[in-house]
């Protein structure tokens, strides 16, 4: 009797006293949610409410086997390895990529957050969210290595930080794994035009990164990470450079995954 008090009793008083410094905290210097500006009703590092982070569309878990696009209309018999159309006919550069939600109009505005106010709370919080994607994906999913996909020198010294990295580092953490942002780089900046088509994003990208010189790479099982995956160019173009300088195998992990499906300017060369 007295084990289960203690159990369901031992922690009251420190749960109280965070509820009560977080009802204090919330009057007196009340914030709003950076998402949908309702007053934030506790003390957190994390300017948004739980609301907010719940209303995330998770991806589902009938996926591609490979690009991780969702395929729920598609039928498939017990066991078959799902397929996309586009990862029937041609092939990335990565292994496989998996994505912790739609990227809808509410993960969009979280996102930019993080891209352009260096958010780094958000970083942690969606790392902790990717944590769990590559938990429960057990083995498929294992790594030696966490390398954030490289913003080009000019970028980074505009911004100060990169996206990618806020989110690598305490993901990185969260699997005992090291992080290793110096293992890629971009040698070739994006357009600044705001908005690309499907051919320039391509195209863009193509022979855009490289592994660093004297890196040691060779061998070693990567989780490429970003916020969001689109068509997959540039995951498939970070993925090559890292193959060809030796990695075992390359797995993409984003936050983000958008639903459209763009194909490449020209499928035939993907592999070029």
């Amino acid at each position: 009797m007295r084990s289960l008090f203690w159990q369901r009793y031992a922690g009251w008083p420190s749960r109280a006293l965070t509820g009560a410094r977080d009802a204090v905290v919330s009057v007196l210097f009340p914030a709003p949610c950076r998402l949908c500006n309702q007053l934030l009703t506790r003390a957190t590092l994390l300017p948004l409410c739980a609301a907010c982070l719940s209303a995330f569309q998770r991806l589902p878990e009938k996926i591609c086997a490979v690009c991780g696009c969702p395929l729920e209309a598609l039928p498939a018999a017990e066991g078959e390895r799902l397929l996309c159309p586009f990862c029937r006919r041609q092939s990335y550069g990565f292994d496989r990529a998996r994505s912790y939600a739609v990227y809808d109009e509410a993960l969009v505005r979280a996102v930019l957050l993080l891209k352009f106010e260096a958010l780094t709370p958000l970083g942690s919080w969606f790392a902790a969210r990717l944590a769990e994607v590559v938990e429960r994906a057990g083995e498929s999913l294992a790594a030696d290595v966490v390398v954030p996909v490289p913003l080009h020198r000019v970028r980074q010294r505009e911004r100060g930080y990169n996206q990618a990295e806020l989110i690598a580092r305490p993901l990185a953490r969260r699997l005992g794994l090291p992080c290793r942002s110096v293992l890629l780089v971009r040698t070739r900046p994006r357009p600044d035009k705001l908005h690309l088509s499907m051919e320039e994003r391509w195209e863009s990208v193509r022979g855009a990164f490289a592994a660093r010189p004297g890196s040691q790479v060779d061998k070693l099982r990567v989780l490429l990470v970003d916020d969001v995956m689109t068509t997959g160019a540039t995951l498939d173009a970070c993925a090559r450079a890292l193959r060809e300088a030796g990695a075992k195998s390359v797995t993409g992990l984003t936050v983000g995954r958008a639903l459209r499906r763009m194909q490449p300017p020209d499928a035939r060369n993907i592999d070029s």
